[in-house]
């Protein structure tokens, strides 16, 4: 070795040797964190592994069935669809079959022909003049600031090319949205946005203008989510670019709230009106609510707000406690709101036995990722079905889990310009559509094997969960399931009736429900 070469070895090791003894000096009179302040300098690798365990968990600890929330497994299915294969695994399942909770659907000795087409639910009651025929399975709401630029163009670009539809989230329709020509649900909540005035009040002019837009097919007023139900939202004012404020039409730079009710309406009645009146802004096309289920009793009183005014919501999204694509409180995501399978059969029940079944379509949310997924909530009461972190996965999403840090490597929840470059919007669009495509195959494919040849020809006794190790039960036989009209005719299990009776469509909480809540 050269003496100028040891010289500089000796030089850095000097300066290795002064960091060091500075670093284990500050850890040692630091007082924010003990484990470097009892451990100065080594106490760094603990932080380093935190920082990287959701890689390690993922890589290379997980099985293919213990990821959360979604499985290797089913994160592998996706990506398969995406890509147009089979999505086919060998050797058999991975799954506990006899474990308790768990859902198979039945077959039959006698399958008949897969159908050559996918089926189409119509959204348009008796009211509606600009009817819409709405794929099975779609791009569920997520919103433009929400989710990346490139992200809404490859979505919008790949429901174009399949035909299904793209939710556009409260955030509001964007130029993004509009990029490809891909149908559109016009979703906005509390905030109004892409429809409110300077005060944030709805603003009926504005909204008639939105809603004349040709892609916008249908409009849905979300009253919660299931993420996070009942809770607004927040969007700090230096995330406000002027993209983002010229689509949800507020000013550049300032908080964007979100409230957590709605002030267009109060009651029941009140919404139902709201509907009506959005039904005529725009002209008749199909109008629909979204909200996740709390209370019986408040599914029960928009019932009977329907029956009352005469006035109907083309179709009912209901989003499971299961659903999320964003970010929310923890304790909201693990413990409020009613899971999908839940507030499915609920809101079957309510507007079955109200008799509005027939005036109603009904959608499901919340973790909807493959062909069994959508016959199975079919099954359950929903005449179709959507999938936001399916789609997000088919755009590139790695389930990295920091979609609210705008540090997402795959660039689909992130306006980081850098990141979201990774998007190449044929590519992903591509992908969209053929994830689409896989799962409608899968769908219609289980369809056959259980001897079917609509859709609507699925029922709860087709499901069947397991409640012990040795037996499970079909859905038709574990709930109720109501005649229609049996709220009216008094033929329904003595506590729903109570229910029914307590509903109040001038109130979601009439006075003698509230400390008696379903």
């Amino acid at each position: 070795m050269s003496d100028k070469t040891s010289k500089i070895l000796k030089a850095a090791s000097a300066t290795a040797g002064i960091g060091l003894t500075g670093l284990a000096t500050y850890d040692a009179f630091q007082k924010k964190h003990s484990i470097r302040r009892n451990f100065p300098v080594i106490g760094w690798a603990r932080f380093g592994f935190e920082f990287i365990r959701p890689e390690l968990r993922q890589y290379f600890f997980e099985s293919n069935r213990d990821g959360r929330p979604f499985n290797r497994d089913t994160r592998t299915m996706i990506y398969e669809y995406a890509k147009g294969l089979s999505g086919e695994k060998a050797f058999g399942t991975e799954q506990d079959i006899s474990e308790v909770g768990y859902d198979i659907v039945r077959h039959t000795m006698a399958p008949v022909p897969m159908m050559a087409e996918e089926p189409f639910q119509r959204l348009g009651g008796p009211d509606c003049t600009q009817p819409y025929d709405i794929s099975l399975f779609n791009i569920s709401s997520m919103s433009f600031g929400a989710l990346s630029a490139n992200a809404v163009m490859a979505m919008n670009k790949g429901a174009a090319m399949g035909g299904f539809v793209q939710e556009t989230g409260e955030g509001g329709v964007t130029k993004y949205h509009l990029k490809h020509g891909a149908d559109l649900i016009w979703e906005f909540g509390s905030g109004y946005f892409g429809c409110r005035d300077d005060d944030g009040k709805f603003d009926p002019e504005l909204f008639a203008k939105k809603a004349a837009t040709p892609e916008v097919k249908g409009i849905m007023v979300k009253i919660s989510q299931g993420a996070k139900p009942g809770l607004g939202g927040h969007l700090p004012g230096e995330k406000v670019t002027e993209e983002i404020a010229e689509a949800r039409h507020v000013p550049v730079g300032q908080d964007c709230i979100s409230p957590a009710a709605h002030s267009a309406f109060t009651t029941p009645v009140e919404l139902m009106q709201f509907v009506g009146q959005l039904r005529e802004l725009s002209n008749g096309k199909p109008i629909g609510i979204k909200f996740c289920v709390g209370s019986e009793i408040e599914v029960l009183s928009l019932c009977k707000a329907m029956i009352e005014t005469g006035i109907c919501p083309d179709w009912i999204t209901v989003d499971g406690a299961e659903g999320g694509t964003g970010a929310a409180p923890l304790e909201f995501e693990d413990s409020v709101g009613v899971p999908l399978t839940n507030g499915l059969i609920i809101v079957q029940n309510a507007l079955v036995g109200a008799g509005l079944r027939d005036r109603v379509s009904i959608g499901a949310g919340g973790k909807i990722t493959g062909g069994a997924d959508v016959v199975r909530r079919i099954a359950l009461g929903a005449d179709f079905t959507n999938s936001a972190r399916g789609m997000m996965m088919a755009t590139g999403c790695v389930q990295a889990q920091k979609c609210h840090t705008n540090e997402c490597p795959s660039g689909v929840a992130t306006q980081n310009a850098w990141l979201q470059r990774g998007i190449d919007i044929d590519d992903k669009g591509a992908r969209v559509r053929n994830y689409h495509v896989g799962v409608m195959n899968s769908a219609m494919r289980i369809l056959a094997s259980m001897g079917l040849d609509s859709f609507k020809d699925l029922g709860p006794e087709h499901v069947f969960h397991r409640v012990d190790s040795t037996h499970s039960l079909s859905y038709a036989k574990l709930y109720d399931w109501f005649e229609p009209g049996a709220f009216l005719t008094g033929d329904v299990p003595e506590e729903w009736q109570e229910r029914w009776e307590r509903a109040d469509a001038h109130s979601f909480t009439p006075e003698h429900a509230k400390h008696q809540r379903a």
